[in-house]
């Protein structure tokens, strides 16, 4: 079987030809392509490959620009860091996917899916632009309000005026930009799943935040980065050496 990677983080796609080597006898990665421009230029010249995975996110734009300049005739395997809204898209197009970080039974699943089944798979126009709608219609569907308990009523509280959500004590609290703390009554996987990932985003177990809340960034020791915000948390908020590069990428978008 032969190959392509399309993933702008080194050590994503070296894991991911690892999974794949260990999977798949007589595997061949042919390229590993870091970049909308390169995939571009390598596909227009080459259509050897039997199967592409391939990141949404590069480091020069989204990956479904690729097929706006060139035809892959090979069936794609998407490789995702979004949430569930992006996921579902996926499904009703049918267009398979991977949750990153990818884990290697769900790998080999794939991999089964779609063996046998080498020819016809590749994306074709109508279902690119197709995937695109549903997600901006999506967008439309994001939560605007949370109820919450101030003393004994219940408030109006906007998503637009939270700075970041962290979890204490097992409880989710919300930060207002006006440095009020209100308990939300869910769990942060549910919580995150219902704000537009363009203004807010997961950086690690225990916070989520708001882009304009970020106050500065600086550079951890072993990749990691320490983040910022206001107004000022009490502890450091940390984001790992794995989910620093979607973090970067997340916030030049």
């Amino acid at each position: 079987m032969k190959v392509v990677i399309v993933e702008d983080e080194l050590a994503a796609s070296e894991n991911l030809a690892y999974m794949l080597n260990n999977l798949q006898d007589k595997l061949e990665v042919l390229a590993v392509l870091d970049s909308v421009k390169t995939a571009i230029d390598y596909f227009s010249k080459n259509q050897e490959a039997d199967l592409v995975f391939m990141d949404i996110h590069l480091a020069d734009g989204l990956s479904f620009e690729i097929f706006d300049a060139v035809k892959i005739d090979a069936p794609i395997i998407f490789t995702t860091a979004y949430d569930q809204y992006a996921l579902k898209a996926f499904k009703l197009n049918s267009i398979d996917y991977l949750l990153k970080p990818i884990d290697e039974d769900e790998l080999e699943v794939s991999l089964a899916q779609f063996k046998g089944q080498l020819e016809g798979k590749g994306l074709i126009n109508n279902q690119v632009e197709g995937l695109l709608s549903l997600l901006q219609d999506q967008k439309k569907t994001y939560k605007s309000m949370y109820l919450v308990h101030h003393r004994d009523e219940l408030i109006p509280l906007k998503t637009d005026k939270i700075a970041y959500l962290y979890i204490e004590n097992g409880i989710v609290k919300a930060v207002t930009k006006d440095r009020q703390t209100h308990i939300i009554e869910q769990k942060l996987e549910d919580v995150e799943n219902e704000l537009d990932p363009s203004d807010f985003h997961r950086l690690n177990r225990q916070f989520i935040v708001q882009r304009d809340s970020i106050a500065g960034i600086k550079q951890y020791f072993n990749g990691k980065l320490i983040i910022s915000v206001m107004p000022p948390h009490e502890e450091k908020v940390i984001v790992s050496k794995a989910k620093a590069t979607e973090f970067k990428n997340w916030m030049n978008h």
